[in-house]
């Protein structure tokens, strides 16, 4: 076994790699850009070393600042973890001529499956089933849509290289096919360094399945069990779980022998994942992933395994621990993939500094993060901040636990999607397994849609604010204080489309009821008459809030961070912005037809010219940021009277895209 291992990877795959490293008393090196110089990743790591600016391409994705990276630091051995460079035949070559090595397959089973074009034509000629589409070599823009429409619609358009169902995009009409393939190709190339595309027929409604397979050098191939990845949003997992519910036992055994020999056939070593889409009666082959996937733990979980220990020990030389006969299945296991992004704005992608992140703990719980409080998360690269695990001895109780356990998470600083993943997890045509990769396309908004805030929370949110008896001058005590009337003492509180305002009545130094009063959205006049509660024992420390509202004693979670505040009320979660009329500012940029980034990034792609008409909802300039690409769309008809940012230039957050004049204006 080598003693030093390098691990060419950020985040919270490179910090898992170093739980097993050091409990198999293994030394680690990280690797970082600049926007990691502070990461937890790095912070875990005995040793670490700096491979380049920011963008990838100039650091996680150089096969030369890798090797020497781990030259300089004495590794024997590179880990490449996930995505990056993990499928990159070139960095496993790069290692075989170092003298390192590399802890996945050979070069050559990277490029026999690395490739989905490629991988596609191999398993066809082996006999299993391969969907209908276009893999070949020509790969001109104009060629490629002339050969998706000879496949017929719908159909999916995809990098060649890759995966994580980065680059994906689904073509229902033939105008939408220019716009895909460019999109495609664009994300091909800035993700993966190769722009080739494949094109493949749509199923409607299909299930995605996927076995775990692990090989040794000695000749031994075998699979770890199924899972099933249906739950996804952009193509992109969201939800997996193991194994996969409702397959019939014959068709299982099938699935899982065709996995081991499509990874025999290519002299497969390691950990790999032979990935099929299920259409209820029958299997397709989909593409097959040469590296560790991100939910290798819900296969830990029902098999007792750690399969970052079986890939250093086969990488090392040594056989699969274990023959097929003696790998055992218990129980059920679900992954969540708590990302930062917001599923109340379009999923719109969060970057900043986590200015608390509490995981949960529990019986039958796990987490793999790669963040902790105070950390700083880029806009560079992808969104995950960690995984909640859960399992249990069966499918619906695992799904509770797990939902419990969103729940209980809580995050602060960037917009993250626990307790939009615990909707999903607690909904009937999940919890029935009818789920499909259509999910979230065709029930999306109902697990979006806003719910209704209860009243304790505005109640705790605004005592927040409020806390008697915190010094002995009535004058300074700020508690509505009146030497011969009862206080008052209120506060707007705003979420989303609502506003609330809470007045409370004082006496004795303390609140005694509670006035809440809905507002109206853009107006300071109250809806309705409002609800009166009844209070006592109320009390607020440093980050708990706590009364007794009517007959019910409620205790909160609170972190006051600038103008808002973030309550965490059992396993709701509301950042309500205290709206103070000092302060209130009407959003000029919007009225004069500003457009503004809500993040960091980099403009991909400006459809329009100053003095061009536009209508409203079209799209005026694409903006990558996190690995994904976000479009900037008209909000009303007009002009464009400026264009402040040209095709490759970065952008910081906030900034002022492009100036419209509406249409009226236009005109005249």
């Amino acid at each position: 076994m080598f003693k030093r291992l390098l691990i060419a990877n950020r985040a919270e795959i490179a910090c898992r790699i170093l739980r097993t490293a050091r409990r198999m008393g293994i030394a680690t090196i990280a690797v970082y850009s600049d926007a990691d110089a502070d990461a937890r990743h790095v912070r875990l790591a005995d040793q670490a070393v700096r491979i380049g600016p920011p963008p990838a391409a100039q650091s996680y994705l150089d096969v030369e600042a890798i090797i020497a990276a781990a030259r300089s630091s004495g590794a024997e051995a590179i880990h490449p973890g996930y995505g990056f460079l993990s499928e990159n035949a070139r960095l496993a070559e790069a290692c075989r001529e170092a003298g390192l090595t590399f802890v996945g397959p050979p070069p050559e089973a990277i490029e026999a499956m690395g490739s989905k074009s490629l991988a596609k034509a191999r398993v066809r000629a082996a006999g299993i089933a391969v969907l209908p589409g276009y893999e070949g070599e020509r790969q001109d823009l104009q060629y490629l849509e002339a050969r998706a429409l000879e496949a017929g619609l719908p159909l999916i358009v995809k990098p060649a290289a890759g995966g994580g169902g980065k680059g994906m995009y689904v073509v229902r009409a033939p105008e939408e096919l220019p716009g895909a393939l460019g999109a495609a190709r664009r994300l091909a190339e800035s993700s993966f360094g190769d722009g080739t595309l494949l094109i493949e027929r749509l199923l409607p409604q299909p299930r995605h399945i996927e076995v775990q397979v692990f090989a040794d050098e000695h000749g031994a191939c075998i699979h770890l069990g199924e899972r099933d990845c249906s739950v996804q949003r952009r193509h992109q997992k969201l939800i997996e779980e193991a194994p996969a519910p409702g397959l019939a036992d014959g068709l299982r055994e099938r699935l899982r022998a065709a996995a081991v020999e499509i990874a025999r056939g290519i002299g497969y070593r390691g950990a790999g994942t032979v990935e099929f889409l299920f259409d209820g009666s029958e299997f397709y082959f989909l593409e097959m992933n040469t590296r560790l996937q991100v939910e290798h733990t819900v296969t830990e979980a029902v098999t007792g395994l750690d399969l970052v220990e079986w890939q250093l020990r086969v990488a090392a030389g040594e056989p699969l621990p274990l023959t097929q006969q003696q790998v055992r299945f218990s129980g059920h296991a679900i992954e969540a993939r708590v990302c930062a992004e917001d599923p109340w704005r379009q999923f719109l992608p969060s970057a900043g500094t986590l200015v608390l992140a509490e995981w949960p703990q529990g019986e039958g719980v796990r987490v793999d993060a790669g963040f902790e409080s105070g950390d700083t998360v880029p806009a560079v690269y992808d969104s995950l901040l960690g995984k909640v695990i859960a399992w249990a001895p069966e499918r619906t109780e695992a799904a509770g636990v797990l939902a419990s356990a969103l729940g209980h998470t809580r995050l602060a600083g960037v917009r993250s999607n626990e307790r939009w993943l615990a909707r999903i997890l607690r909904s009937d045509v999940f919890l029935e397994a009818r789920h499909s990769v259509a999910l979230l396309e065709e029930r999306g908004a109902e697990f979006s849609s806003p719910e209704a805030l209860p009243d304790a929370m505005l109640v705790l949110a605004a005592l927040t604010l409020f806390e008697p008896g915190r010094t002995a001058n009535p004058w300074s005590a700020g508690d509505g204080f009146s030497p011969s009337l009862p206080g008052a003492f209120g506060v707007t509180l705003r979420a989303g489309e609502g506003a609330w305002r809470i007045t409370f009545a004082c006496q004795s130094g303390g609140p005694r009821s509670a006035l809440i009063e809905e507002l109206e959205a853009d107006a300071p006049g109250a809806k309705g008459e409002g609800r009166r509660l009844a209070l006592s024992e109320t009390h607020c420390s440093a980050d708990t809030v706590e009364a007794r509202i009517g007959a019910l004693r409620e205790r909160a979670r609170f972190l006051r961070q600038g103008g808002s505040v973030h309550l965490w009320l059992g396993a709701a979660h509301q950042e309500f912005e205290i709206d103070d009329p000092r302060e209130r500012s009407f959003a000029a940029a919007h009225a004069t037809g500003g457009l503004t980034t809500p993040l960091p990034g980099v403009v991909v792609a400006v459809n329009v010219e100053i003095g061009q008409t536009v209508s409203r909802g079209e799209t005026l300039m694409v903006i990558e940021a996190m690995k994904m690409e976000h479009g900037i769309s008209a909000p009303f008809a007009g002009r464009v009277r400026h264009i402040h940012f040209a095709l490759g230039e970065r952008v910081p957050e906030g900034s002022e895209l492009l100036t419209l004049s509406p249409a009226d204006d236009a005109a005249s």
